[in-house]
């Protein structure tokens, strides 16, 4: 008879494992996600009453695909324009409940002896609540289209967001073994430069690629298409020194802006669902009865931490973000759980082997309680509000009983409006062209000069290096330097009085030294721009660049192509929603 692979084997026991404990727990209309963890629990060594595992490294390599999986599948189900359209009490609610409930979880992680990277990592673990299990709460309790969750959910997709800076940031910190601030903010503004890049570069190119080989995508085809760029962000993420599940987030992100979006994620979901059932049952055979046992002060500790300070914490983070006490006390209470991303990180600290072995145990222990015990605490909001507002003075509670929304805040006049969206635009233009000059410099320095040191002397290597660069970069430095700038708004903003005609021409001066600060260093890499030489090459390059009709005509169709592939998702379900009611 012949001999089976064990990683085929254990493949066996882990699915019929994880399909007897989903239908389970679908039966007692709890959590899969739970199930999973149970599953995982009865298939470990740790367990020996049960058949268990024997090829642990091939189950931590298809554990590490599901992770990839799962944050591929929360980039498409992401949009960089849902978050512009938030405003800010979301963003100010998440950074604030994050900095707290990461200083709550280093803080009792310091109190048991911990060393700094498990306090650290504890922290960063405790901080994030589960988009998963509140999103199913929600659905449950049929409160999906109140306000409150509404702002919740909204809360969770910053977080989700912050989780994968997070994850970088961890990963520096674990390989570094110190917190070194500069080191830090190098490896946050390589992380915004990658993702600014990518995402600019991606929804350019990516949606002309779909587009011209619609003929050629059945369901087949398109879902290996969008695995490949997805496993292809993943290695080119790893070369920069970022995360796997950095790269499938980023590619999963700039797929989400595709008129595909919708069928990618579909396709993809049958995929995702088995390798994220894989991962979360190998967190599940991380969990070991007798360290939790011995640490069941620890994990009790952790528990009432979590809930304690997302109840006081998370109220205050939202009241500082202009809620009301009610609303702010629903969503705090929303949030007393830790759910995926604690598992993600625990993978994180484990594969880096900077944490210890008790963490993990100890953090699925605490996941799961606060899992059950997620609807109880939504009903509980209510409540605790009533009793809280009996308690308090009346004064106190007219005054955190504003709401935002109420607020006799006049609306801005029409040229604010026109002067407001004209400067987002600048400040988006001049982003994504400064980040793509960056780029295009940094590959002509360390890949372009040697490719062109085979066919100069060495004499004329940095000029044609210089030129190459220059001829590529033009068209972002003339977006850079006039982008925007001749529209019926901005004309009708000049006309309006010298007060807007001041605002536009220091607009207008700060573009110009931006550019220039590019120019300026791309001549200097040939020629000493202030010699004679390189200022004449310096004033003549300005000069071209913002006269020049070709370079203009370059940019606004870059512009278009661009600004139409972020818009023809939305144009389609528009499109889409017309089509119905004129059918009706």
């Amino acid at each position: 008879m012949a001999q089976l692979e064990p990683l085929i084997a254990d493949l066996a026991l882990i699915l019929i494992s994880a399909g007897v404990m989903t239908l389970l727990f679908k039966k007692l209309k709890q959590p899969i996600v739970l199930g999973y963890i149970v599953a995982g629990f009865l298939a470990s060594p740790n367990m020996p009453y049960m058949p268990s595992v024997t090829d642990g490294h091939g189950i931590h390599v298809w554990s590490e695909i599901g992770v990839i999986f799962l944050l591929f599948a929360l980039g498409l189900e992401f949009s960089f324009k849902k978050i512009l359209k938030m405003g800010a009490a979301p963003i100010i609610a998440a950074v604030s409940i994050i900095l707290a409930m990461m200083y709550v979880g280093a803080s009792v992680g310091s109190l048991f002896g911990w060393s700094q990277m498990d306090c650290i990592f504890l922290g960063g673990m405790l901080a994030m609540s589960s988009t998963t299990i509140i999103f199913k709460a929600f659905d449950d309790m049929g409160l999906r289209q109140k306000r409150f969750a509404g702002l919740v959910l909204s809360v969770l997709i910053i977080e989700d967001i912050l989780a994968i800076v997070l994850m970088v940031m961890l990963s520096t910190m674990a390989v570094s073994k110190e917190f070194e601030g500069t080191q830090m903010l190098e490896s946050i503004l390589q992380l915004g430069l990658y993702l600014v890049l990518w995402f600019a570069v991606g929804l350019y190119f990516i949606p002309l690629a779909l587009r011209k080989l619609k003929s050629l995508m059945n369901d087949e085809t398109l879902l290996i298409t969008a695995l490949a760029l997805c496993f292809g962000m993943v290695v080119a993420a790893s070369a920069a020194g970022f995360s796997a599940a950095f790269g499938a987030f980023v590619m999963g992100s700039i797929l989400a802006e595709t008129v595909e979006a919708e069928k990618i994620e579909h396709l993809v979901a049958p995929v995702k669902n088995l390798f994220g059932a894989i991962f979360f049952v190998s967190v599940g055979m991380m969990v070991d009865m007798n360290l939790i046992i011995e640490y069941i002060v620890p994990i009790l500790s952790i528990i009432a931490a979590v809930m304690l300070g997302q109840m006081i914490l998370s109220t205050g983070g939202f009241l500082l973000s202009g809620q009301s006490l009610k609303t702010s006390m629903q969503c705090s209470f929303s949030l007393t759980q830790i759910g995926e991303f604690a598992f993600i990180l625990a993978t994180l600290g484990t594969s880096l082997k900077v944490t210890s072995d008790f963490l993990y145990p100890i953090v699925v222990a605490v996941s799961v309680f606060t899992t059950f015990t997620t609807p109880y605490m939504i009903r509980l909001a209510e409540p605790a509000y009533n009793a809280v507002s009996r308690v308090l003075p009346a004064k106190w509670i007219e005054k955190l009983e504003r709401n935002k929304d109420e607020q006799d805040d006049k609306e801005p006049d029409e040229l604010k409006q026109l002067w407001n969206a004209g400067f987002k635009r600048f400040i988006f233009i001049m982003l994504i062209s400064c980040v793509i000059c960056v780029a295009i410099m940094a590959i002509m320095l360390y890949y372009g000069e040697p490719f062109i040191a085979n066919f100069v002397s060495e004499k004329w290597l940095h000029p044609v290096t210089a030129l190459i660069a220059l001829i590529l970069c033009s068209p972002f430095l003339w977006m850079m330097m006039r982008g925007g700038g001749d529209t019926p708004e901005v004309n009708k903003l000049w006309e309006s009085g010298a007060h807007w005609r001041v605002k536009l021409t220091a607009y207008g001066v700060l573009r110009l030294v931006i550019t220039a600060i590019f120019v300026s260093y791309i001549v200097d890499y040939a020629v000493p721009w202030t010699s004679w030489l390189g200022m004449f090459a310096f004033v003549a390059i300005l000069f071209i660049i913002f006269y020049s009709s070709i370079l203009q005509k370059q940019s606004e169709t870059l512009t278009k192509n661009f600004t139409d592939n972020l818009t023809a998702r939305e144009k389609m379900k528009q499109e889409q929603e017309a089509a119905k009611s004129h059918e009706n």
